[in-house]
Order: C-alpha cells, then sequence, then structure tokens
C-alpha cells in the first residue's frame, strides 16, 4: 500500500492501549469511532463485548463494515449485582470462554485492533482473571492496538495504558427516570 504521509504522522508501527472510562455516556461510542475508522483505513478489528446487551443497535452496523468482526454471544444478561448466584455462575463461564476465544483469536497475528467492550466491569467482577488480564496487556502483540472501556479502570490498567480518556457525566435523562432509548443509548 503506499502511503503519503503529512507532517505529524506516522504508519502504525506500535500498538499502543487506550481506555475510555468515566460515568459519562460515549465510552463505547468513542472505541466504535475508532474501531470504524480503523476499519476505513484498512486494519482488521476484533470487538468484544462484556456485560452488554446484544441487541444493541451498533452491533447491526458494526457486523456490515468490512474488517471488523464482533464476537457475539447467546445471551444477554443483566447488570451483574442483580443477577442470583446460580446466573453469575453461568455469567462467569460464559465471559470466561470469551476471554479464552479472544486470546486464541488474536493469538493468530490477524487483527491490528483489539476492542474489549464493557473490559473494566467484566475486570472488576472477576470475570476475567487480573493476572491474565495484565499479562496479556504487558505482553500483548508488539503491533496490536487495544481500546478497553468501562468505569473506575484499576490503576495497575491505568499505568499499563498510553491514553487515558475520562467521559465525566455533567447531566443526563437516567437521573430524571428516563430510561435507555432504542437508537442513542443502546
Amino acid at each position: 500500500m503506499n502511503m503519503i504521509l503529512q507532517e505529524g504522522f506516522s504508519v502504525m508501527e506500535e500498538g499502543l492501549i487506550h481506555i475510555y472510562c468515566g460515568d459519562g455516556k460515549g465510552k463505547t461510542s468513542a472505541a466504535i469511532g475508532l474501531a470504524v475508522r480503523a476499519a476505513g483505513c484498512g486494519l482488521k478489528i476484533l470487538f468484544a463485548r462484556f456485560l452488554k446487551n446484544e441487541d444493541s443497535g451498533e452491533l447491526k452496523i458494526l457486523d456490515e463494515i468490512p474488517g471488523i468482526e464482533v464476537l457475539h454471544l447467546e445471551r444477554s444478561y443483566g447488570f451483574f449485582w442483580t443477577l442470583s448466584e446460580r446466573e453469575k455462575e453461568e455469567v462467569r463461564n460464559t465471559y470466561g470462554a470469551l476471554w479464552e476465544k479472544i486470546l486464541e483469536m488474536i493469538s493468530s497475528g490477524s487483527y491490528d485492533v483489539l476492542v474489549m467492550d464493557e473490559f473494566m466491569a467484566a475486570y472488576h467482577y472477576g470475570l476475567i482473571r487480573r493476572e491474565e488480564a495484565h499479562r496479556f496487556l504487558r505482553e500483548k502483540p508488539g503491533n496490536l492496538e487495544i481500546v478497553l472501556t468501562g468505569r473506575d479502570p484499576d490503576e495497575s490498567l491505568v499505568e499499563l495504558a498510553d491514553y487515558v480518556s475520562e467521559i465525566h457525566k455533567v447531566k443526563h435523562p437516567f437521573d430524571r427516570g428516563v430510561l435507555a432509548r432504542r437508537g442513542i443509548e443502546y
């Protein structure tokens, strides 16, 4: 591929780690925007979601974009803290298997960008073993760009990251009792 680079731009040689965090709306949207940009530049993206609804509108569009592969789950779960112990065990098994699949797929060397949406929640609830997550991030393939989203990243994750962007809520309709609206929040 012939590339003419403008001053201040370079070809991606080293993959970096991004964290989009905070209590505001837009963390997933920022990750999706980066995935779409990367796909538009010919990069191959693996997109995985933890503890999110599988009926979300953005998944339908992401599935149609060449270069983006979305890992879908057979079932969506509610908020982790609302689940019964039996459901929590099912969630642990489901997301443990998802984590293993991500590691297997990334080890192929076929992907340039890995997006793990709501990684922080999976990490906090122990759905991803912390030691494994740290080792993966420290020893990731050199050219793999990684995007992690979610609230309250562990300080050790912040230290591993190259970019940390916090999205702060100033005001949100949910505070007035307005539930998530189709096409806007999901």
